[in-house]
């Protein structure tokens, strides 16, 4: 049995039934729309967020309606900032498809993303869940604020190791603690309860951040995805970070101006990537990776054991263990 499978063995009738709800709640009447809406639906991926939000839930009780809502909030949520990423970063690939702005450009994939948000946003407001609503909408606006200040420090190159961890706090971590707390919420716990699967939640998603970075050092073989994908966009990651901090004035500089100029150059590239790594760069990034992994883990711990609490343990070892 895979990992995956392994992960979702206590939610497997949930996750199925969340599947046809999730397909109707991607309908139009717009012809060109709803024929955009069956592209994404196909490319679906692994579904980690929706096992976030159903593992949650099923750690304190039975999943009810709720939950089934807020996986599809979160879902449509999460694809909508896909599809905008994918403009703002100019991409023509996600998933080894091609991305909605390439077959539609980016007009309509901008107009396609804001439909699935309001989409996502008019279900929780149909059906009262005005917690769930607070839930996304602080959560939109603080992945807005991530991908802003990304935008604005890469474009000075001045990104310290604080404003790192804030930015991917927003950015990504934000969207798994959305997860994990409307779980929480769907299975009628308390705020305190409600809190602390945010917090695991947010602890969580900052590891999967930290191992998304580290794929940029890694062969290109072993992941499925290219090196130094984030070096070319010139997103100084936590590896780069510490590298910054350590070497001397000259070499720093001289990696600094590899960012800048060179960021097109793959021997430079390389020549950079060797470096991070010869300074401890990535050991440094796994060494925090693990330290957050091991405070999720220890929020889990204090719940009670079965089988839904063994699925996110197993989940939360995914995130810093997958290869993709």
């Amino acid at each position: 049995m895979s990992e995956i499978k392994k992960i979702k063995a206590p939610i497997l009738k949930e996750i199925g039934l969340f599947e046809k709800k999730f397909k109707e709640s991607l309908t139009s009447s717009v012809p060109l729309l709803d024929r955009i809406l069956h592209y994404i639906i196909k490319r679906k991926g692994k579904q980690m967020r929706p096992m976030f939000v159903f593992l949650s839930a099923k750690m304190f009780g039975e999943i009810k309606d709720e939950t089934y809502r807020a996986a599809s909030m979160i879902e449509l949520l999460h694809t909508a900032t896909l599809v905008h990423d994918d403009v703002i970063d100019e991409s023509n690939l996600r998933r080894g498809f091609f991305s909605i702005n390439a077959l539609w450009k980016n007009k309509v994939a901008v107009l396609v993303g804001d439909f699935l948000l309001s989409r996502g946003l008019l279900l929780a407001v149909k059906n009262k869940d005005f917690q769930l609503l607070e839930i996304m909408s602080t959560t939109v606006e603080e992945m807005s604020e991530g991908e802003l200040l990304q935008i604005e420090k890469t474009r000075k190159l001045n990104i310290t190791e604080d404003i790192y961890f804030k930015i991917i706090k927003k950015k990504t971590a934000s969207l798994i603690a959305a997860c994990c707390a409307s779980g929480a919420y769907s299975a009628r716990q308390e705020s305190a309860v409600i809190e602390q699967m945010k917090l695991f939640g947010e602890k969580a998603g900052i590891a999967f951040q930290i191992k998304d970075d580290l794929f940029d050092y890694t062969e290109a073989s072993f992941t499925g995805k290219p090196i130094g994908v984030d070096i070319k966009e010139k997103k100084i990651t936590l590896p780069l970070i510490y590298t910054l901090n350590k070497v001397e004035k000259n070499q720093r500089k001289y990696l600094i101006n590899i960012l800048k100029n060179s960021y097109k150059n793959e021997k430079e590239i390389n020549e950079l990537i060797n470096i991070v790594k010869e300074n401890g760069g990535v050991q440094y990034a796994q060494e925090k990776m693990k330290g957050y992994y091991n405070d999720a883990k220890e929020i889990l711990n204090s719940f009670e054991d079965n089988d839904a609490k063994k699925s996110l343990q197993l989940l939360l070892k995914f995130v810093i263990e997958r290869n993709l």
